[in-house]
This record gives structure tokens, sequence and C-alpha cells, in this order.
């Protein structure tokens, strides 16, 4: 069974240099000690935040910055843009009428990363 994911979870994107936290704001109305995410917690620079520096080809930022260094793949500040929720979420678990998050959901980015769970911020509840 999957874990409930909460505030506080660590984050990793596929082209990003360093881990991240997920942000949910107490709007929910539902905890585990900290507000309990569902899959439309995906709004970036508000849920989700910067993974360090992006590495990804499709995004303008590093593909501007490698064309200048000659061809040289130039790493960029990473801003996550993610318009559409994670998937598939616990459909089984309404949080604030929508399903629930848990740690195998994943979420995309439009340049091409894939956000995953790597810690969900809790232990106890565990979602079918």
């Amino acid at each position: 069974m999957a874990m409930q994911t909460c505030m506080g979870a660590t984050l990793q994107c596929s082209f990003g240099a360093a881990p991240s936290s997920l942000v949910v704001l107490p709007v929910n109305r539902t905890l585990t000690a900290v507000p309990d995410a569902n899959i439309m917690d995906n709004k970036p620079m508000v849920n989700i935040l910067p993974f360090g520096m992006c590495s990804s080809p499709s995004n303008p930022a590093v593909a501007a910055a490698t064309a200048a260094a000659l061809g040289v793949l130039t790493p960029m500040p990473c801003v996550p843009v993610t318009p559409a929720p994670w998937v598939p979420g616990a459909p089984t678990v309404l949080i604030a009428n929508m399903p629930a998050l848990n740690n195998t959901s994943k979420l995309m980015c439009v340049w091409g990363g894939v956000i995953q769970i790597v810690n969900p911020g809790q232990t106890t509840v565990m979602l079918p």
C-alpha cells in the first residue's frame, strides 16, 4: 500500500540538481499533524518549489545557455512548470473532493522532467 503524502514531503525531479519540498496550504483541512496533499497540489512556486539547477535541454534557458557555450550543456536555475495534476493519486480516498496524493504518484514538468516523491512526509497513514 502507498503512503499518504503531506506537507514537507521530499520531491526530486529527473532533470533537477537538488531535492525540493512539497508545500501544502492548509485549505484542504485534512491533517496528519501537517496538511495532507491531493493531486491538485501541483502549482509551481506555490506547492512545487525549484530543484536547484535544471539540465533539461528542452528548457529554453538551458538551451540558450548551452548554445552560448558552443554546445556544452549548461544548467540554469530551475523554474518548474507543472500545468497538469499529479497522477494517478488515490481515487478511492478524497481530500477536498480530489483524489489524495500518495507516494507513488508522479508529476510531469513541461520541460520533460518527471517529479517523484522520495519521502512522503509521514509514515503512519497508508492509502489503498
